[in-house]
């Protein structure tokens, strides 16, 4: 593995802006992003049939940025990534920053991926997996994830950044490859 790595990975809870500075690294860098949101939803939020093999034709690819998030593809990526850029926020920035989105996206309707659109605020009481209760209850998973993630694979450089300034700082020091 080069000192620049070609193969990135962006961890963070939602709302910390994984898919933002994704785009910032790929623009930054030159290396292609790919959003894996837009791999992996088909209409009516369901999973498409063919992200997994999606995940593993990005994950060969000689250079890529995307998120590292859902669990079947978290094992295919790391295990060809060359560093994971951890956007390691407090919860209380990422939980406004994703309240703040969903309640935007609800009020303009605002179309995402295959078509979806966020459901209406009040499912956030009847639904347990809605945006905003998952993120909640999973706002701590990234310890283990990256500290597993490291342990089986040594090799894996790890940018660890805690705040909205250490994100800049990091761009500041990327150039094209």
């Amino acid at each position: 593995m080069t000192d620049a790595p070609r193969r990135l990975l962006v961890a963070g809870r939602p709302g910390a802006g994984k898919s933002t500075l994704a785009r910032r690294v790929a623009a930054a860098t030159g290396i292609p992003y790919t959003e894996l949101d837009v791999l992996h939803h088909g209409p009516g939020w369901n999973a498409r049939p063919e992200f997994d093999d999606d995940v593993l034709a990005l994950a060969q690819s000689p250079a890529w940025v995307t998120e590292w998030q859902y669990p079947q593809a978290r094992p295919v990526l790391v295990a060809h990534a060359d560093a994971i850029v951890w956007l390691d926020l407090p919860v209380r920035v990422t939980m406004t920053r994703l309240t703040r989105r969903t309640v935007s996206r609800v009020r303009h309707g605002t179309e995402l991926w295959a078509g979806n659109v966020e459901p209406p605020l009040r499912t956030i009481l009847t639904e347990p997996n809605h945006i905003i209760r998952w993120a909640w209850r999973t706002r701590h998973d990234y310890r283990t994830l990256v500290a597993d993630a490291r342990a089986e694979h040594p090799d894996l450089q790890l940018v660890h950044l805690r705040s909205q300034r250490a994100a800049d700082a990091y761009l500041a020091t990327l150039s094209p490859e």
